[in-house]
């Protein structure tokens, strides 16, 4: 199997993920579990923005678009910088920024794999 294609996979669970976490949102915001209502839905708009670019990177990956595999690498360093957020400060959680981190390294891992096996097939092209 390429490895763009496990690229492409761990995207995808990851726009799961953020989905996921748009629905949690969205059963906060139900219950009543927030403290402003436009900041709550304003969150869940975005929060589905990103999970349909996750998506979007995970399909162009999967295609062999270059932009799909620049903006996963992308998307994997946002992540990474919210599981450094998570294992720091006041309130940090090391088994949460481990949860959050572990995916986002091997997808890192499986995106600079796709753009090096990409590489020789462009050269020829050229």
């Amino acid at each position: 199997m390429p490895v763009r294609l496990l690229a492409a996979f761990v995207l995808g669970l990851e726009a799961l993920g953020v989905v996921a976490l748009a629905g949690w949102q969205v059963v906060a915001l139900i219950g009543g579990d927030t403290d402003s209502l436009v900041s709550s839905i304003a969150l869940i708009v975005l929060t589905v923005i990103g999970a349909a670019a996750i998506g979007a990177f995970a399909v162009a990956t999967a295609r062999d678009v270059s932009a799909g595999r620049s903006g996963g690498i992308v998307t994997q360093l946002l992540i990474l910088s919210v599981a450094l957020g998570a294992v720091t400060g006041e309130w940090a959680a090391p088994q949460t920024a481990l949860l959050i981190a572990a995916p986002a390294v091997v997808g890192l891992i499986l995106l600079v794999l796709a753009v090096r096996a990409a590489a020789p097939r462009r050269r020829d092209d050229a």
